[in-house]
């Protein structure tokens, strides 16, 4: 007896830990049955539980524990009263859509919880239930429907036959307004005024009363006169219960057109985004990616985080990196430039009738005037006007050998691809804080919502501009050695930020090349969030320029592999190595065939 009370006790105080996790509070009390906690009103109420080795009741009661603490974090109890519609049945039926918003938010995030929650409601649905009032069957329909269209759970033969008289309904008020609804859970508001407008369609509560009312009719001395009043007496009640419903809620009608129309406009906007690929890109293919703010994040010129004598001194520095390397840097620069310039060089058709003429025949002229005049047409040049934007992460891991790396990498792509006038751009990506910064801050004081997204300030850094010269913009590449200013790197926002800025530009080629250690980390962002928030929506990020977009994505990895990222990768250990992937390598991306995998 006392073994099971400790492993009663044990899961209780594992269910209480679970609770306080998902919530993100520690003053939240856990009660079961007729337990009371009269001192803290922040309590949650189980079913009263006896014995933890049954499989049904020990699954059930994680499950409920999971779906109140969701409903605890997730409903905003002022917006839930403001539309909950009218009568004690329409209430449940309301009650039951709402808990199916937050489950299916936290479920969408934890698997762990999506797990208990099917297996708790498959049980639930395929049990036998002896109902009394055949509108609890009806609310469980509703609920088993809505559930599945909203959840998107494989759906049970046995349990559609259960609630098959029921489906008619249920079709034709809720089936066309599902998609409506899946792309309004996020926004508590809009969801809580479309499904009590339709949970009110199906005047639930009118038809009891009517059903009671026809009831007490047949028990009536004189049937038929009463029948005729009760009738009409009946019909002014259902009139005037409709008007006090539809007057306590919002013009959902209006509200209900308005969003599907912002629907149907991000559906379009999606489709001309895919078709255009010059265009600006919001999302990049990953709906589900977000930020919790985004007025903390700044876009700043290097020259502004620095004075102009510190910039110098770590100029310095990063040329005392050099000097070890200039014969190097001399070499792939005269060999990429004659690379580069060949494909520059002008050439010409000659001997034709009509263009240029061609002096050096004059002579023929001169010696036979029945000779006719020769003409010369200058060759279309295949090398295209191009830019090469290099955006380097300028995170805490990059401190170090592998910063100076990238610097100097950028350093020797400026300078090479400027002798051969091709533009180029030199960008960085870090956060302002460790830990969040301001963003946190502002999460904690709003009562920490679930999942916030991104949660710390981005601080985009501009190295060197597309039309400033290498020699006025050397100093400012010197700042990536600065102790303090590489903290976080968020590496999807950044790639969208670079991308969205080179597609601004005039030039015919743009080549996109990304300077990284690894993967995304920022410890705000990933303690708040699941911890693949930040590498599936880089990846997303990536699959989407790679695909939809004229512009070519290069990465060069520091010390580690990222070909699990872009299709077009090169790993660097040390700068000796990135000579020879340079020379080898760089001047592919000017070959005809730019479609080559580099490795």
């Amino acid at each position: 007896m006392e073994k099971k009370i400790e492993t009663l006790e044990t899961f209780k105080t594992a269910i209480s830990s679970t609770v306080k996790s998902i919530i993100g509070e520690q003053n939240i009390e856990v009660t079961y049955g007729n337990e009371v906690n009269k001192k803290n009103n922040k309590t949650i109420n189980l079913p009263s539980l006896k014995n933890v080795n049954n499989i049904n009741d020990y699954t059930k009661t994680r499950a409920l524990a999971d779906s109140e603490a969701l409903k605890f974090k997730l409903s905003d109890l002022n917006v839930y009263n403001n539309f909950e519609p009218q009568g004690g049945m329409s209430k449940l039926f309301y009650a039951a859509a709402e808990k199916i918003r937050c489950e299916h938010i936290g479920s969408s995030y934890f698997k762990g919880i999506k797990k208990n929650l099917d297996y708790y409601y498959k049980a639930k649905s395929k049990a036998k239930i002896d109902y009394k009032n055949s509108d609890y069957e009806f609310l469980d329909a509703f609920e088993y429907y809505l559930r599945s269209g909203i959840l998107d759970l494989n759906k049970d033969n046995n349990i559609e036959n259960k609630y098959k008289k029921y489906k008619k309904k249920l079709d034709s008020k809720l089936k066309a307004k599902l998609k409506l609804l899946n792309n309004s859970l996020l926004d508590q508001k809009k969801f809580n005024s479309l499904i009590s407008k339709l949970i009110s369609q199906f005047k639930i509560d009118e038809i009891t009363d009517s059903e009671q009312n026809e009831d007490s009719q047949k028990n009536s001395e004189d049937l038929n006169d009463k029948k005729k009043e009760e009738n009409n007496e009946s019909s002014k009640d259902n009139e005037n219960n409709e008007m006090a419903i539809d007057a306590s809620l919002p013009d959902i009608d209006q509200l209900s057109s308005e969003i599907d129309k912002e629907i149907e406009t991000d559906e379009e906007d999606s489709i001309s985004k895919a078709n255009n690929k010059n265009k600006i890109n919001k999302n990049f293919g990953d709906s589900k990616y977000k930020f919790y703010t985004q007025e903390f994040d700044e876009i700043i010129l290097a020259e502004e985080l620095e004075n102009n004598e510190e910039l110098l001194r770590l100029r310095k520095n990063l040329d005392q990196q050099l000097l070890s390397l200039k014969s190097f840097i001399s070499k792939l620069a005269n060999k990429l430039q004659r690379k580069l310039l060949a494909k520059q060089s002008r050439s010409w058709d000659f001997d034709l009738e009509e263009g240029s003429l061609d002096t050096s025949k004059l002579t023929r002229i001169i010696i036979d005037p029945l000779n006719s005049l020769s003409f010369k047409k200058e060759k279309d040049i295949k090398f295209k006007d191009t830019l090469v934007t290099v955006l380097i992460d300028n995170s805490g891991s990059m401190r170090g050998k592998p910063i100076s790396v990238a610097a100097v990498c950028a350093d020797i792509l400026a300078r090479t691809l400027e002798r051969c006038s091709v533009k180029v751009e030199i960008l960085g990506f870090t956060t302002k804080h460790w830990k969040g910064g301001q963003s946190r801050e502002k999460w904690t004081n709003n009562q920490k919502p679930l999942f916030p997204g991104r949660l710390n300030d981005l601080r985009h850094i501009v190295y060197k501009s597309a039309d400033t010269p290498w020699r006025q913009s050397k100093n400012n590449i010197g700042l990536m050695l600065k102790e303090g200013i590489l903290k976080e790197n968020i590496d999807g926002e950044a790639l969208k930020w670079a991308y969205n800025k080179i597609l601004r530009r005039k030039e015919e080629r743009k080549i996109l090349m990304v300077i990284s250690d690894g993967a995304p980390v920022d410890d705000s962002t990933l303690s708040t969030n699941p911890s693949d928030f930040l590498e599936n929506n880089l990846k997303q990020v990536v699959k989407w320029i790679e695909k939809n977009s004229s512009v070519e994505l290069l990465a060069i990895g520091i010390g580690h592999d990222v070909t699990r990222y872009y299709d077009k990768a090169i790993k660097i250990a040390d700068v000796q190595d990135l000579g020879d992937v340079m020379i080898n390598q760089l001047t592919d991306l000017f070959s005809e065939d730019k479609k080559r995998v580099m490795h």
